[in-house]
């Protein structure tokens, strides 16, 4: 009877044990589709994570190259979701990434077809309102702005001279030996000016300027020949201020710059002799143990005559850089004076006219941002020869009195938040009739 109930026991026992083992394997199986998903889950939030890294830098990238070139940040009227400080294409990528991060799927693929299109489009915003500021910070300082507003400019200007003059008096013996005197003169000239003007724009086009300067000199000349010995030398320093020349001017803007013109801009400008003329000065002997120094009584001012000169410049946005040039003419209207004589109870009317002038400059300027920039130049300016004619003589040319002066120019501009701008500017000398260097400094202001 045990052995009849054995075979029925084990399959009564297999059969209760097969349950179990079908719930293990399902339990199993589950379990690995569970796994699986999760590891698909991490995998696509890995790269999910990795695009929105690389959005996120493509926006960096992109914001930081358009704050460097000076993109300013959006206004109060921007569009609707515009962020303070962020460029509208930095917002697209911005949201596509989120897109991204929330939807990978369809959002993702119109995200990718339209967002080409719309950075495209706001780039070349952004470019064209770049320009634009970069050219208004180099016009600045190269040209008036154009706008119905009064601009008050207040600058100072350091100019400084060193001028040596070597005198031969005598003769050479057996074509060796020179028998004379030799005297080395010596003038070292400092010119501080400050200036005051004023400028109105009247339209888009046309803008009128005044301006008033304020002279002051300091000279020392130096001469040897002292109580009649070579090596003995003697110097003295004259000091002079007064009002310089004052002057209007008038701008207009001919041309607005366009794909194929540049910006054209033409002035005219009159001078009228407000400061001390040069003429009839007497020279006197301030050392009466040195008969080789003479000087002048006074310095000058001013240059004595009325002048007017012409100019027309050109600017030219070539991004990243703004090309600029001017050429000018300026003419003096020859003047009538009563003494014209340097030697002291000695008076000779006579009519001089001073020679006229021809500017030439040109040069390039970069943004570094919204609210500075940098500039370099060469100008170049030739004169003509003095002429004199005494009452009942025929003209006469003045030897010497021809000069060419060009200088380098590296620059400065920066705009303070109060709306002040800064201009520095240092100048030096390529030929000798140009001063050794030149520093000036200008700040405007538009109300």
């Amino acid at each position: 009877m045990r052995i009849a109930l054995a075979p029925l026991s084990f399959a009564v026992a297999l059969a209760l044990s097969a349950p179990a083992h079908a719930g293990e394997d399902a339990a199993a199986a589950d379990f690995k589709s569970l796994h699986q998903r999760m590891l698909d889950m991490s995998n696509e939030l890995t790269a999910q994570r990795a695009e929105i890294e690389r959005l996120r830098d493509e926006v960096d990238r992109l914001e930081l190259a358009q704050h460097g070139r000076g993109l300013s940040a959006p206004q109060a009227d921007a569009p609707d979701g515009a962020q303070q400080g962020v460029p509208r294409d930095a917002r697209e990528l911005a949201e596509d990434a989120r897109r991204k991060a929330g939807d990978n799927n369809a959002a993702v693929a119109d995200g990718s077809a339209n967002a080409p299109i719309q950075v495209g489009q706001a780039q070349r915003e952004e470019d064209a309102q770049r320009r634009e500021q970069e050219k208004a910070l180099v016009v600045r300082e190269h040209a008036p702005l154009f706008e119905r507003k009064f601009t008050l400019d207040a600058g100072f200007s350091y100019s400084y001279y060193d001028r040596r003059q070597l005198a031969l008096s005598g003769f050479l013996a057996l074509d060796a030996i020179f028998l004379g005197s030799i005297n080395l003169d010596q003038t070292k000239a400092s010119v501080g000016t400050f200036e005051l003007s004023g400028r109105y724009g009247l339209s888009d086009r046309l803008s009128l300027e005044a301006s008033l300067p304020y002279v002051y000199r300091d000279s020392r000349f130096v001469s040897g020949g002292a109580g009649g010995a070579s090596s003995v030398v003697s110097e003295v320093r004259m000091r002079s201020q007064g009002v310089g020349d004052a002057s209007v001017a008038a701008y207009y803007q001919w041309v607005k710059e366009s794909q194929r013109w540049p910006d054209i801009v033409t002035s005219l400008r009159v001078r009228a002799p407000t400061g001390r003329d040069p003429f009839g000065l007497k020279l006197i002997q301030p050392d009466g143990d040195n008969n080789n120094l003479n000087i002048p009584e006074d310095l000058p001012t001013g240059s004595g005559v009325w002048a007017a000169t012409f100019n027309v410049s050109a600017l030219r946005t070539y991004d990243p850089v703004i090309l600029f040039g001017n050429i000018g003419y300026t003419y003096n209207q020859p003047a009538d004076f009563d003494d014209i004589s340097p030697v002291a109870e000695q008076v000779s009317p006579a009519r001089v006219a001073l020679g006229n002038t021809v500017q030439l400059s040109g040069g390039l300027a970069i943004a570094l941002n919204d609210r500075s920039a940098v500039s370099f130049s060469v100008a170049t300016a030739a004169t003509g020869a003095t002429h004199i004619t005494a009452p009942g003589a025929a003209k006469r040319r003045v030897a010497g009195s021809s000069s060419n002066s060009t200088t380098l120019n590296i620059g400065a501009s920066y705009v303070l938040p109060s709306g002040w701008t800064f201009n520095g500017q240092i100048a030096a000398g390529l030929t000798p009739d140009a001063p050794n260097f030149v520093f000036s400094l200008r700040g405007s202001r538009s109300f």
